[in-house]
C-alpha cells in the first residue's frame, strides 16, 4: 500500500476532490485503503452563543468531508474492494462533558453512523468500513481550538489526576493512532467492518 494525501482538500469544492481522485485513478486505477482524517475542533461555546456560520464550518469539514472522501473514492475502491477507515473521536461517542463542544460532537457522532450505514451498504463491494475514535492525543489540533465563554457550562465534575487509566494520565500519541489505522486496514482485521476502535488508554470509560 503506497499512501497518497488528498486531505488538504476537503474545504475545496466537490470538483477539485473529484479531479484529484481522477489524478489517483490515471496512476493506480484502484484504491485498497482510504482514510478519512482531516478535521477540525471548530469553536466551542454555549449554544445560544455558537454563530451558525461556526456550527456550519465545523460539520462542513468534518462531515461534508468524511461523505465526499468516501463516496468519490468508490469507483476505485469498487474495483478490487478495500477498506476505509474513518477517524472519529470518544467525544461525541463516549463523551459528552466537552463544554461547548456541541457542533464537534455532534460530527464526530454522525461520523460513526455514516460508517455503520455505508459499512453494510458496500460490504457486497468487498468494501470494510470501520472507525478509530482516539481520546486525548498528544497532537496541536487543540491549538486552533477557540474556546467562547465556556466558563459558565462547567461541569461541577473533576476527574483523578490520572484520567486516562491506561499511562497514568498521560495522552497518547500519533503512533497509537496511526497503528489501529494500520491494523483495520490490513488483512489481519478482514472480517472486522462497521465498528469502533477507541484508542484512548480507557479514559471514556472513566469520563463517559
Amino acid at each position: 500500500m503506497r499512501p497518497v494525501i488528498i486531505g488538504s482538500l476537503l474545504t475545496c469544492p466537490a470538483i477539485e476532490m473529484i479531479a484529484a481522485y481522477e489524478s489517483v485513478g490515471r496512476v493506480w486505477e484502484s484504491l485498497d485503503v482510504v482514510v478519512a482524517n482531516a478535521g477540525i475542533n471548530g469553536v466551542w461555546a454555549p449554544l445560544d452563543k455558537l454563530e451558525v456560520h461556526e456550527w456550519d464550518q465545523t460539520l462542513a469539514i468534518n462531515l461534508r468531508g468524511t461523505f465526499l472522501t468516501v463516496k468519490l473514492a468508490l469507483p476505485l475502491l469498487k474495483k478490487r474492494g478495500g477498506s476505509v477507515i474513518v477517524v472519529s473521536s470518544i467525544i461525541g461517542n463516549r463523551i459528552f462533558s466537552n463544554s461547548g463542544a456541541t457542533a464537534y460532537s455532534c460530527s464526530k457522532a454522525a461520523q460513526v453512523a455514516f460508517a455503520k450505514m455505508t459499512a453494510l451498504e458496500l460490504a457486497r463491494d468487498d468494501i470494510r468500513v470501520n472507525v478509530v475514535c482516539p481520546g486525548a492525543i498528544d497532537t496541536k489540533i487543540d491549538d486552533s481550538t477557540e474556546r467562547r465563554d465556556i466558563g459558565s457550562l462547567h461541569l461541577p465534575v473533576e476527574f483523578p489526576a490520572g484520567d486516562v487509566p491506561l499511562t497514568r494520565g498521560r495522552p497518547g500519541v500519533a503512533e497509537d493512532v496511526a497503528e489501529a489505522i494500520w491494523l483495520l486496514a490490513s488483512d489481519l482485521s478482514r472480517h472486522v467492518s462497521g465498528t469502533e476502535i477507541y484508542v484512548d488508554g480507557a479514559q471514556s470509560l472513566l469520563q463517559g
